[in-house]
């Protein structure tokens, strides 16, 4: 080989180890986190008050995509739980890691995202690293907007879940806790 190949070769070859290492590197895939996962935590809310609740979350393989399914109770004064449960499937998008919300069908059959304008959530997640996020985008009546945004960043024996809720700028509620795997 000659000199002047070997100093065109040597890059192009580190260019390919370099892209193969960083794409190992890239986000793992939905199956590391399926599973479920459950704790409780203290939820700090905007007026610094505090209120302790029950946690867990489901997450499964669906045909196309993922089901994350969570739910949240609290024990009132007279011992009664209310229990706040919620479940969205979401698809592939044309974005690697990226995945948008089926939550309803058009009139052709296909999973489509709910209308912020019409005051139904945008929700979209994505994968980065170890951590799962799903975002919750809603417009106000007034015009305003309310971002929900939920990591679960896998850990030994469970996830950390971090919460935040972000009205306008300011937070409303936050909660970090840990998630025990079932």
């Amino acid at each position: 080989m000659r000199l002047t190949q070997f100093w065109i070769v040597r890059p192009l070859a580190l260019l390919v180890l370099w892209v193969m290492m960083a794409t190992h590197v890239s986000a793992l895939d939905i199956s590391s986190f399926v599973g479920t996962y459950a704790g409780q935590a203290e939820v700090e809310n905007g007026d610094g008050t505090t209120q302790m609740r029950d946690m867990s979350v489901t997450i499964s393989e669906e045909d196309r995509g993922f089901r994350v399914a969570w739910s949240t109770g609290t024990t009132r004064a007279d011992g009664s739980v209310k229990l706040k449960e919620y479940s969205i499937n979401f698809a592939p998008s044309e974005r690697d890691d990226v995945f948008a919300a089926a939550m309803q069908r058009n009139v052709f059959g296909k999973e489509v995202p709910l209308d912020p304008m019409k005051g139904e959530p945008y929700v979209w997640a994505r994968i980065l690293g170890e951590t799962l996020s799903v975002y919750s985008l809603f417009v106000t009546a007034e015009g305003g907007y309310e971002i929900q945004q939920f990591d679960r960043t896998l850990a030994e024996n469970g996830m950390q879940l971090e919460f935040q809720n972000v009205r306008n700028g300011e937070i409303a509620r936050r909660v970090s806790t840990f998630l025990t795997a079932e």
